[in-house]
């Protein structure tokens, strides 16, 4: 896993020019595996899922079926889900193993700290910490651990991550955390010491813990109300507690945001930039064409971030719009009032305000958009796949669309 993601457009692509698809069929269960890292550029509209794949695919041959492909295509699918449920996203689709009620509310000191004694949690806490992002195999064993064997709600949980995470998208996030809990699969995902010792180092390995245990032990334990406590070997084990890094509703000082001002604006075209569109501008985009940055504070004050996501964005935000504004949404709204148009992509982050404040573009697309509801990944993939037996297809495909 990289542990550095400079805020560059230059950093997203040389990833993408260093993706390996055949090595990461193979090895992107394992900790150290050959993922691509693109994660958070994806996120944050440094680039499109279509840019990723184009790219890819222009150096790799890559079947429909291919492992690579398919891994994008959870990301569209948590969209598709998002788009069809809305606010539903941050609450349980369905009952999991316990009613909901059963899970507490507060997030334990020692996984926050990272000291529970289960190497595995406490590595997973520590690496979170350390860069802002973690393996897609460490959040399922961290969220198995948290909602199955701690008893904590699974949203609890998962905006605590969410605020950590570099890459952290509501919809893949959220729903990732459901899938573990089993509010939105049909099934509560489990892990034991085995998985952890067949993909990660020696140092996350978790003998004579909690999960070190059968499948069938750990299901009872997921069914079962009362919360497994660390106690014993695991509490004399506990690694030193860490420090958790702070969550800020308002952006550091160094990034340089002002309050929205109409005088920047007053009677121009404005091309909105956002933390979810910080991709290339439109080359058709007139020359005299203002382009103006906004964090939304009423998104943030909900969603804190870290400092190192605020600068994630806020840095190559500074290299797109001469103007960059945090403010509440009336005070954005009370200033777009001066401008001649504004333009923008949509975002789904910021669907209660963007669509009032702009004429919104949709955000690029690489598979084709299901306009009936999917429950299961496999029913969206039947029909986003429909017909298609190659990258070279789904692109063809994309750019058909995109006219």
């Amino acid at each position: 896993m990289h542990d550095t993601f400079a805020p560059t457009l230059a950093a997203a692509r040389a990833r993408i020019a260093n993706v390996q698809p055949e090595a990461y069929a193979r090895t992107h269960n394992a900790l150290g595996g050959a993922v691509s890292g693109l994660s958070p550029y994806i996120t944050h509209g440094y680039v499109s899922l279509a840019q990723v794949l184009a790219g890819v695919a222009a150096r790799h041959d890559l079947g429909m079926r291919h492992k690579f492909i398919y891994e994008l295509g959870w990301r569209a699918y948590f969209r598709h889900v998002w788009q069809h449920r809305g606010a539903d996203i941050v609450r349980s689709l369905h009952q999991g193993p316990l009613p909901d009620e059963a899970y507490a509310r507060e997030l334990p000191a020692d996984i926050r700290e990272g000291c529970t004694g289960v190497p595995v949690v406490d590595q997973a806490v520590r690496a979170l910490y350390a860069t802002g992002m973690l393996h897609n195999h460490a959040r399922m064993w961290l969220a198995s651990y948290i909602v199955h064997v701690r008893k904590l709600h699974w949203r609890i949980a998962a905006d605590w991550l969410y605020g950590h995470l570099l890459d952290g998208d509501l919809a893949s996030n959220h729903l990732s955390w459901q899938w573990v809990a089993g509010t939105a699969s049909s099934k509560p995902y489990l892990f034991n010491a085995d998985n952890v010792a067949r993909y990660a180092p020696a140092s996350w390995h978790s003998p004579g813990s909690v999960i070190d245990t059968s499948y069938e032990t750990l299901d009872r334990i997921a069914r079962e109300s009362l919360p497994q406590r660390p106690c014993g070997r695991e509490a004399t084990l506990a690694s030193r507690p860490q420090i958790e890094p702070g969550l800020g509703t308002q952006p550091p000082e160094a990034l340089g945001l002002t309050a929205p001002d109409a005088r920047a604006v007053a009677g121009r075209d404005v091309w909105l930039v956002h933390p979810w569109s910080l991709g290339e501008l439109p080359a058709a985009l007139p020359a005299d064409t203002v382009v103006v940055g906004i964090f939304v504070a009423d998104f943030h004050h909900a969603w804190p971030w870290s400092e190192r996501r605020w600068h994630f964005a806020g840095s190559r935000m500074a290299e797109l719009a001469a103007h960059r504004w945090y403010g509440d949404a009336t005070a954005i709204r009370d200033a777009w009032k001066a401008a001649h148009t504004v333009r923008s992509i949509h975002d789904p982050h910021l669907a209660p305000w963007l669509a009032r404040w702009a004429r919104c573009e949709a955000a690029p697309a690489l598979f084709p958009e299901i306009d009936r509801r999917c429950d299961s990944f496999s029913q969206w993939w039947a029909r986003a796949s429909h017909g298609l037996e190659s990258a070279a297809d789904l692109l063809a495909a994309d750019r058909v669309r995109a006219r």
